[in-house]
């Protein structure tokens, strides 16, 4: 299974979602969607104020005869085609797809890695990501999508992204 997050925190936050699920559905079948989540924006240091705008993540499983890197591809020219301009990194997004893993394949270069490098550490990506696979084992760290979430809420104390209602979301 090929899961995907995606996020978004600029403009009309949903719509940009379910744009971008109508774009991947033509490139792959998707088979499972999480619910929608809304957690707060990583700040780098010295991020300007408006900068602080939260997220909507979700996380959608799909199949593709896309390899890794043409799924890349595809997924950045989705993003492109939906409006998003590349500001600085961290920066308001209108959306962000992220290849969160790719069935068990572990890639490690410049330009992709798979599994994402932080999604243990991102409760953003890894909460949806459970509810659509959690017994997913990461095929570096050994854990499962389940066993991961509940390393981050004892580290967190609690995940900090909340699932939302669609009222919610506008």
């Amino acid at each position: 299974m090929i899961v995907l997050g995606l996020g978004s925190n600029k403009g009309d936050r949903l719509h940009y979602l379910q744009r971008a699920i109508e774009a991947i559905g033509t490139i792959a079948h998707i088979t499972n969607r999480s619910p929608v989540y809304s957690s707060r924006a990583l700040m780098p240091e010295n991020a300007p104020l408006e900068w602080d705008r939260d997220f909507l993540n979700m996380a959608i499983a799909c199949e593709t005869p896309l390899s890794p890197h043409a799924l890349l591809v595809e997924v950045k020219a989705i993003e492109d085609r939906l409006g998003r301009i590349k500001e600085a990194h961290w920066s308001p997004r209108e959306i962000d797809i992220d290849i969160l893993a790719y069935h068990t394949e572990i890639i490690q270069e410049p330009a992709l890695t798979i599994p994402h490098p932080f999604l243990h550490q991102r409760d953003f990506a890894l909460v949806p990501f459970c509810d659509i696979h959690p017994d997913w084992v990461h095929p570096v760290l050994h854990k499962t999508a389940r066993e991961m979430v509940g390393g981050i809420e004892n580290t967190l104390g609690a995940c900090s992204c909340f699932k939302i209602t669609k009222s919610e979301s506008q």
